[in-house]
């Protein structure tokens, strides 16, 4: 009887603790209240000059009295790695009063190579701000000449954080009173100090009226007007009313979360470490005769190269060896969605696109890709041009045939004479508006400019399959899995706008020959290949195609050349 009273006290007992834990993790539309009293006046003050742009030496002698409720809101562009201490050691204490823990993330590293990793960091995190920042982020305020002064572009605020305006000032308006209407529709407006003089109403709502006699004092209060993000939208823009009397003007108040970097370790100082650098990415079906071409004459220039294959074959083969990862996918699975998966498992900052039947030569060079990805905001640079072999002394009909020549191409260890023609392929890709029907696509030949500092290379649009790309690039745009045989430069189609793509003509890749001669057989494997890989015009792959590009991107037409 004694022990099953202690069992049923204990029952309850536990039943309290976790009644207490759900209640106390219960999620509420109510914010709990935050303490925001952590930091003494004159620190505030401080930082609140510096973050004024360029403050008026005309207005330096105005004194204001810091809102320490405000000017404690904004970013302070430091941050501490501390947790919460103390708290009371109890058993589900834990559970039931939870405490920040803080996790230093440098003791990743040994201390003796913790140096030469920052500055690694710094230096890819250098570059990273170089492509993704451009000149629409940077701050540019319109001097009074209506005679409101403001900011044109270049403000920003975090979702549910507060900033400082910077660049509000009215000029060159004598009047005996002055009055200033700010407003806004996605957040609060306030002021982080006050001054002198100057009459504020509505601080703390989202339309807020600074007046005052003295235009000095009135101007040195707009320093330090502040907007607060209040409804959540982490990607969109506020649009600010800025007036007085006879006058008015609106800017934008971008709403966003900074990017997050995504930052590779690319080994020592030095010359390029292509192994670490670069993941090879193909997708295979049926061709395993090919590829092995392909992966024998990779490993002859980059033995350590990891090379990531996608596999669709209805009966596939095993292909393994030292730095390869092969995947296999439903038969007939499709050719971009084979491209999805050998990029998604690239964890290297570079990935090199081929087809299964390119092969290596010496004057496939890499670095040279890679150079050009590293000195440049490129997110994707193509190799070319590329020499489309013919071992069997016939013809190859090319698009951009610019050079006949007789090579030395070895094939599965036999080195063999071969004919051949270099081909270079590069797209420019437009966008036409148009009205309910639809955009209308065009698609050209040829470039847009040549890069300064490498005489040969170019900005283009769309190349050919054989190409060197940022990984975090490629995975953002992805590829359409409905498109399966028939597809190419729907992915830059997809890309354009975001991806930033050139073309070098001084690293050269072979391909395989194309051409079918009547006295040569073809394995059953070729043609099963075939017949998939070259449906009629009237095919299904091919409505597909156009339907997507009707459907999914709103074109109407599609010219090219």
């Amino acid at each position: 009887m004694r022990s099953l009273r202690k069992t049923v006290l204990l029952a309850i007992l536990v039943s309290v603790v976790l009644v207490l834990a759900l209640l106390h993790s219960w999620p509420t539309r109510a914010y709990t209240t935050v303490d925001v009293w952590q930091r003494p006046g004159a620190v505030l003050e401080r930082h609140l000059e510096d973050r004024l742009p360029e403050p008026d030496h005309r207005l330096g002698n105005i004194p204001f009295h810091v809102r320490d409720s405000v000017a404690s809101l904004l970013a302070r562009n430091r941050c501490v790695c501390e947790g919460e201490s103390g708290g009371v050691n109890l058993p589900f204490a834990q559970l039931l009063f939870p405490r920040v823990s803080a996790h230093p993330l440098h003791t990743a590293f040994e201390a003796s190579e913790l140096e030469e990793m920052k500055r690694r960091r710094a230096k890819e995190y250098k570059s990273f701000q170089e492509r993704s920042q451009t000149p629409a982020d940077v701050l540019i305020v319109a001097e009074a000449n209506n005679p409101l002064q403001y900011p044109t572009q270049g403000v920003e605020v975090r979702p549910l954080k507060t900033v400082i305006i910077p660049g509000l000032a009215l000029h060159d308006l004598p009047r005996d009173y002055y009055s200033i209407n700010i407003s806004a529709t996605l957040g609060t407006l306030n002021v982080a100090a006050e001054v002198d003089g100057v009459n504020i109403k509505g601080d703390g709502e989202m339309h807020m009226t600074l007046s005052g006699s003295l235009l000095p004092n009135l101007n040195r209060q707009l320093q330090f007007v502040t907007y607060t993000n209040t409804l959540f939208h982490p990607s969109t823009a506020d649009t600010v009313q800025f007036e007085t009397e006879g006058h008015q003007a609106s800017f934008s108040i971008k709403i966003r979360h900074g990017v997050t970097p995504k930052l590779y370790n690319t080994g020592s100082k030095g010359e390029y470490n292509v192994s670490a650098l670069v993941t090879i990415a193909t997708k295979t079906f049926l061709r395993y005769d090919k590829l092995q071409d392909l992966i024998d004459s990779v490993r002859k220039y980059y033995p350590t190269v990891t090379i990531v294959i996608a596999d669709d074959s209805e009966n596939p083969k095993t292909i393994s060896g030292p730095y390869i990862e092969h995947y296999i996918m439903p038969f007939g699975k499709g050719w971009f969605a084979g491209r999805n998966l050998a990029v998604s498992q690239v964890t290297t900052k570079y990935v090199l696109w081929v087809d299964d039947d390119f092969i290596f030569t010496a004057n496939t060079k890499l670095e040279k890709l890679v150079d050009v990805l590293e000195r440049t905001t490129l997110d994707l640079v193509r190799d070319g041009p590329f020499v489309l072999i013919d071992c069997d002394g016939g013809g190859v009909a090319v698009t951009h045939v610019s050079v006949c020549v007789c090579v030395c191409v070895q094939v599965g260890g036999a080195v063999r004479e071969a004919t051949g023609y270099t081909a270079t392929y590069r797209q420019t890709i437009s966008i036409e508006s148009g009205e309910e029907d639809g955009d209308c696509l065009h698609m050209r030949r040829g470039f847009h400019h040549i890069i300064q500092g490498f005489p040969n290379c170019v900005v283009t649009d769309g190349v050919i399959n054989f190409f060197l790309a940022r990984t975090d690039k490629v995975q953002q745009v992805g590829f359409d899995p409905r498109l399966t045989r028939v597809a190419h430069l729907e992915f830059f189609i997809d890309g354009l706008g975001s991806l930033h793509v050139g073309s070098c003509d001084d690293v050269i890749v072979n391909h395989a020959t194309k051409i079918k001669l009547p006295w040569v057989s073809q394995s059953e494997s070729n043609k099963a290949y075939a017949k998939f890989r070259y449906p009629p015009a009237s095919s299904e792959a091919t409505h597909t195609k156009n339907g997507l590009l009707f459907f999914k991107n709103r074109f109407q037409c599609l010219t090219h050349n």
